[in-house]
């Protein structure tokens, strides 16, 4: 009889360990997803483990195409202390992204000096939601916060683990305390 209550205790707990596996989350991390660069060439994210990553969605016709300097600067001044900027060009916000590839880059290099990654174009928002801004945008997602993407050069912040920090809007300076004082 002890040796069936022992048994029947046995199945029981079992199952509950089964079905809290099952039912676990996964929680993908940054380093999951993927993106190609502006030369449309895969970049490797897992390249990015121990490094906090600021992703922005940048355009060149903005009233904040001017962060491209912020950008520079932080990128100059932190990429040496574990930091990786990436800008994802996006055209949804006023069509302020109209270029292609080639005239992306040589607007970045040309009118800002940019040396930090410039990805593919991308869509931030709507139905053909980018990989990466899904998981950008939704809690069930980041396991930390939902958002929208409002308009141009919205910032997210990524910890050395590949999660979310958190978001920063448009009118927040790449170099303002905010996002620095969580570099270091």
């Amino acid at each position: 009889m002890v040796y069936k209550n022992n048994l029947l205790i046995l199945l029981i707990l079992s199952m509950f360990t089964f079905f809290e596996k099952v039912d676990a989350k996964y929680e993908k991390l940054f380093f999951d997803h993927s993106i190609k660069n502006i030369n449309n060439e895969t970049i490797d994210l897992n390249q990015y483990k121990g490094k906090t990553i600021l992703l922005v969605n940048v355009a060149s016709k903005c009233g904040f195409t001017s962060q491209y300097n912020g950008l520079q600067e932080l990128h100059e001044k932190y990429s040496q202390k574990g930091l990786a900027v990436l800008g994802l060009p996006c055209n949804q916000f006023g069509g302020q992204e109209p270029g292609d590839a080639e005239q992306i880059k040589n607007f970045c290099t040309e009118n800002f000096g940019v040396s930090f990654i410039i990805t593919e174009k991308i869509t931030a928002k709507g139905s053909d939601l980018h990989p990466i801004y899904a998981w950008l945008t939704d809690k069930k997602q980041n396991g930390k916060i939902s958002s929208t993407v409002k308009w141009n050069f919205q910032k997210y912040l990524i910890n050395k683990e590949g999660k979310l920090i958190d978001y920063f809007n448009s009118s927040t300076s790449p170099i303002s305390s905010k996002i620095t004082n969580q570099l270091n």
